[in-house]
């Protein structure tokens, strides 16, 4: 709920106010799991879907929808079912940007901005930015799989968190004065994060990368931005985001095996 006010206020009696709106039990006070109110304003407790989407809509509360993750890459697929905007409200009302994306784009309350700074469209067409950003910021996929292995339900980190595609790459690589006009845009468009996993396969000196320039006037105004820690490696000094300013992520394998039969053109299983 943002910072305490610094007029005479209490926080617990506050927090069980609003709790008492949505509950209709009378012991609604035994779902309530911490209050904060030391260093800022807020509250944990168990809720029902319901419940939950009627306390994000009251005044004071900073719902989780309205954090706007600006990826840079080369853009989103916007038919996508990562990117349907099902159990959206409004667009924030801080948000400043806009829905540029050109022939064929559609934004909607999840895609709420689009710009392309290369080729024509913003529709991706390579498929590596709707990887990643569906990644950091993909909506629910009930029964997802691998051509049906693994099959489950597919999410992002943050799947209520809404997007701003900005596209600065092709499948035949990224434009560095388009990775600074999309930061310069970020910025007064009023993005939450950026999210860049792009990068180069070795370290620039900070002054001669776009992704470090850009970060850093951004971090400046108070917006993070999350780049990749390189494709490189594992080998020391492999690791190209080294920015200071940056939250570097770094991934690895994971310890599980798709195993099947294959089918030869001689009808051999192997």
């Amino acid at each position: 709920m943002g910072s305490l006010p610094k007029t005479p206020y209490s926080p617990s009696s506050h927090h069980l106010s609003m709790m008492q709106q949505v509950f209709v039990e009378n012991d609604y006070t035994n779902f309530l799991i911490h209050s904060y109110m030391i260093s800022f304003n807020g509250f944990a407790t168990m809720l029902t879907n319901h419940q939950k989407e009627k306390i994000s809509q009251m005044e004071g509360v900073v719902s989780e929808s309205d954090v706007v993750i600006g990826v840079l890459d080369t853009s989103v697929w916007p038919e996508s079912d990562s990117f349907k905007d099902e159990g959206f409200g409004p667009v924030p009302k801080n948000w400043k940007g806009s829905c540029a994306g050109g022939k064929n784009f559609t934004c909607n309350k999840k895609i709420i901005g689009a710009r392309y700074y290369i080729e024509d469209t913003a529709i991706d067409l390579d498929g590596h930015g709707s990887h990643t950003t569906s990644t950091a910021a993909g909506n629910y996929v009930h029964r997802a799989s691998f051509f049906g292995l693994a099959k489950g339900t597919a999410r992002g980190g943050v799947p209520f968190a809404r997007i701003a595609a900005y596209k600065v790459c092709t499948e035949l690589g990224c434009d560095s004065s388009a990775i600074l006009s999309a930061f310069d845009d970020a910025i007064a468009d009023g993005v939450s994060i950026n999210s860049i996993s792009i990068g180069s396969s070795y370290q620039y000196f900070f002054e001669e990368d776009p992704i470090a320039i850009g970060s850093f006037h951004a971090m400046a105004g108070g917006i993070l931005a999350v780049n990749s820690a390189g494709n490189s490696g594992p080998f020391p000094a492999f690791v190209s985001s080294v920015s200071p300013w940056m939250l570097s992520v770094a991934t690895s394998t994971i310890d599980r095996r798709f195993i099947d039969k294959v089918v030869l053109g001689n009808e051999k299983i192997l």
